[in-house]
């Protein structure tokens, strides 16, 4: 039994957990976990540990977007990090339902919204970091998701996950290549999408799967610079100047 709850109070606990699953996160809410049998482990718990240090530690005044927040996990790590005020957006109302019961039982305060990446004009504020984990390969219009981002809604720092599929390493490559020049796109580290037609994983929402060049690339042409990178996936970025060459998205 849990302290501070007799038995009652943790069959109810387990009972609404129940009740909202399937959960991807795996949290503890008052000490009953939502997701035990995780495929990845105590996941996201076991990626936060690996690039929590990136982040500040205390985050009063700043405020958070969390794009994609699912079940609210790192979300609610950033409130635990006193942060002013934190919005957690998702397209699905499933995930969006389970961050507001583990918000209600920590007695933590979200601002939660249901809309896409593609949606974030309508927030019409900038926020001092972003939080964008998770999602890059499940849009069928990557880029213009971290256009928008950086158009719309980052005021400072992003934090950026992806999984990434193909070559670690990131080549030398020239500023500009002749259009006779094609041996460049056959080189194994050059940077790549890899198209997911059906599934991956057995999730039809996996479209686009970046190498590490791609990844670095992509942010670098949204706008973004690298300032960290504490694991594989984790990359720690400061808005900086979008090149003169990349025009501005359109409003949604």
């Amino acid at each position: 039994m849990t302290a501070g709850l007799d038995a009652e109070d943790t069959r109810e606990i387990r009972k609404r957990i129940e009740e909202l699953g399937p959960w991807f996160h795996n949290m503890r809410i008052r000490g009953v976990e939502t997701a035990p049998d995780h495929f990845l482990g105590n996941y996201p718990a076991c990626k936060w540990e690996t690039f929590a240090q990136v982040l500040p530690e205390d985050l009063t005044d700043r405020t958070v977007l969390d794009i994609g927040c699912n079940a609210g996990f790192y979300s609610l790590e950033m409130k635990r990090r006193n942060a002013r005020h934190v919005v957690g957006i998702d397209h699905d109302a499933h995930y969006l339902r389970q961050a507001g019961f583990a918000a209600e039982q920590e007695d933590l305060d979200l601002e939660l919204h249901q809309m896409s990446v593609y949606d974030v004009p309508k927030l019409q504020r900038r926020f001092d970091l972003v939080i964008f984990t998770g999602v890059l390969y499940h849009l069928r219009h990557p880029l213009l998701a971290l256009d928008m981002i950086y158009e719309h809604v980052a005021d400072d720092l992003l934090l950026f996950q992806s999984m990434q599929r193909g070559s670690d390493d990131v080549p030398q490559l020239e500023r500009d290549y002749p259009f006779s020049e094609q041996a460049v796109f056959d080189e194994h580290a050059f940077p790549k999408l890899h198209f997911v037609e059906h599934r991956y994983c057995g999730d039809p929402t996996n479209w686009f799967i970046p190498s590490r060049a791609a990844v670095e690339g992509m942010l670098r042409s949204a706008g973004f610079a690298i300032e960290a990178h504490p694991e594989r996936e984790v990359y720690l970025c400061r808005k900086g100047v979008r090149p003169d060459y990349v025009d501005p998205p359109p409003c949604a």
